[in-house]
């Protein structure tokens, strides 16, 4: 035998008490412990408890977190990972190292008590402690070394779903978009001073009423967005974002439920003060829910305050028979939805006051005939001087007791048409609904021919062909009805009279798909004249 039998036979017993111990015990031990830390270390597993690797939200910011896909969930992987690790090198270190392999090398049981005889110290300081802590050495080192690959196929599996989150927001932002762009949906705010587009409404929680701005797919979250008051938000319509209240994010005033998912009808009513442009729209609203009566239509106004409006419009006209001329600087859009079949449209519609068109500077303010699908163009004849010069004295006295406006359609259209194109570059892709107004004064007369089924024909007898012909020329169609607004509205209305000044706008809605057009029946009924009330 050598000097270093002794040694070799040391060291091979030492091997042996390492790797029993490793494999037979502290290999599963530490990857327990590490595989149990990991699943620990993945977040606070009770609600409500504070979580110091989420971050504030800044004041001013979006008043939600940011989607756990965005960030916290590489940040709680990478801490979970390494919090396992660091457990399985904490447990090496005690109490195999600092306890059990330290009592060992002093002769002492990994209980702490020593060994009563030298042989018992010897063993336990010579034979067990280096076998003890080269096992833990390697159970340490292999546990890492196999949670180390478990966590390679973990973040893996981490990048595949942040993947599948990150492609997940432009499919389902380009999915929405797609839909309204084929819908035609572009919602613009209807409010005075503002009328700007609307491309992402800001929404209310309805928990805590915070504004939302950016509730869309995005970095707060894919289908939900998780408010600070912890109320969930969904980001699409498909998830039911729509029945969250919704503002403009230019001037925080509520827009109307449907405003993002149905199409837009923007119809202007462009007439010179007391033309007859509200009792008019009075009209084209009774008529619309006098179709909606017979089951061809169905009629709601967009909100609360719409119908508030017209109810009080409508009180006024049944206790004078007449509307007070509109103030108030630029109009807020009365709004309606409009169902015909499965299809429907949210109408605007506009009742500037006349002194709105009396220059070119007041009509460039009217900033909502950029987004104008259509005009109706309100004429009162009996303003025009060509007309009132063919007039007899019994005639002009009732053309002046009619309250004629200070301003002719002529002279309206003129004002109309420049500036018209100027704000919108696209005059001759728009239809305008010529109206002329007042009919119920138009049929007394006896020195001008009656109203008849085509009112253009109508229109060049008395003397306004110009009218007729520049309007032909300067818009995609044009179209003519006369209507009588006080038959179709106040005490005792005619339901027929109702529906007729119902037809220009079908025929607006009509252009922008809404299947209307067999509602319109220009000329279906017998021409006549109408009496005094």
């Amino acid at each position: 035998m050598t000097a270093f039998s002794p040694l070799l036979l040391l060291a091979f017993w030492t091997g042996i008490i390492a790797a029993g111990l490793c494999l037979g015990r502290l290999l599963w031990v530490f990857l327990w412990i590490g595989a149990r830390a990991v699943w620990r270390g993945l977040g606070p597993w009770q609600p409500g408890r504070a979580d110091q690797r989420v971050p504030r939200i800044a004041p001013g910011a979006e008043p939600a977190q940011l989607g756990y896909y965005w960030r916290q969930l590489w940040v709680d992987a990478a801490s979970a990972g390494g919090y396992g690790i660091r457990v399985v090198w904490a447990e090496f270190a005690d109490p195999w190292l600092h306890r059990n392999v330290r009592s060992l090398f002093q002769g002492r049981n990994p209980s702490g008590l020593r060994g009563r005889a030298p042989i018992n110290r010897f063993g336990y300081a010579v034979l067990l402690a280096p076998g003890v802590f080269l096992g833990a050495l390697l159970g340490a080192a292999l546990a890492t070394l196999l949670l180390g690959v478990s966590l390679l196929f973990f973040a893996l599996l981490v990048g595949l779903v942040w993947l599948g989150c990150a492609t997940a927001v432009p499919v389902l932002r380009g999915v929405e978009h797609g839909r309204a762009l084929a819908r035609g949906i572009r919602v613009k705010c209807p409010y005075p001073g503002c009328y700007l587009p609307v491309p992402l409404a800001v929404h209310r929680c309805p928990g805590c009423r915070a504004p939302h701005g950016a509730l869309r797919p995005g970095r707060y979250g894919v289908l939900w967005h998780h408010c600070t008051c912890g109320h969930r938000l969904p980001t699409t319509r498909l998830a039911g974002r729509g029945g969250l209240t919704a503002l403009c994010p230019h001037c925080d005033r509520v827009l109307p439920g449907t405003a993002g998912s149905t199409r837009v009808v923007h119809a202007p009513l462009v007439g010179g003060t007391s033309s007859g442009k509200t009792m008019l729209m009075a009209a084209m609203v009774e008529g619309l829910h006098a179709w909606a009566r017979h089951g061809d239509l169905r009629v709601e106004y967009a909100s609360a305050d719409d119908r508030r409006t017209f109810n009080d419009l409508n009180q006024e006209l049944n206790s004078t028979g007449w509307a007070h001329a509109t103030t108030g600087g630029q109009p807020r859009a009365l709004m309606l939805t409009v169902t015909r079949g499965r299809r429907r449209r949210l109408l605007y519609l506009y009742d500037p006051m006349g002194e709105s068109v009396s220059d070119a500077e007041r009509m460039r303010a009217q900033q909502y005939l950029k987004h104008t699908d259509g005009v109706v163009l309100v004429a009162d004849v009996l303003a025009d001087p060509k007309v009132r010069g063919r007039l007899g004295p019994e005639d002009t006295e009732r053309a002046g007791a009619a309250r004629p406006s200070p301003q002719g359609p002529w002279e309206t259209y003129q004002k109309l048409t420049g500036e018209l194109n100027a704000l919108t570059g696209r005059r001759k892709q728009l239809s305008v609904a010529t109206v002329v107004t007042k009919r119920d004064v138009l049929d007394q007369l006896v020195t001008l021919p009656v109203p008849g089924a085509r009112v253009d024909s109508w229109l060049a007898e008395i003397g306004l062909g110009g009218l007729v012909r520049a309007l032909g020329h300067d818009f995609k169609e044009a179209r003519y009805w006369a209507v009588s607004a006080r038959a179709a509205t106040g005490t005792g209305p005619l339901e027929s009279e109702q529906r007729r000044a119902a037809e220009p706008v079908l025929w607006l809605l009509a252009a922008s798909g809404l299947k209307t057009a067999p509602l319109q029946a220009p000329g279906a009924e017998p021409e006549k004249r109408y009496t005094p009330a």
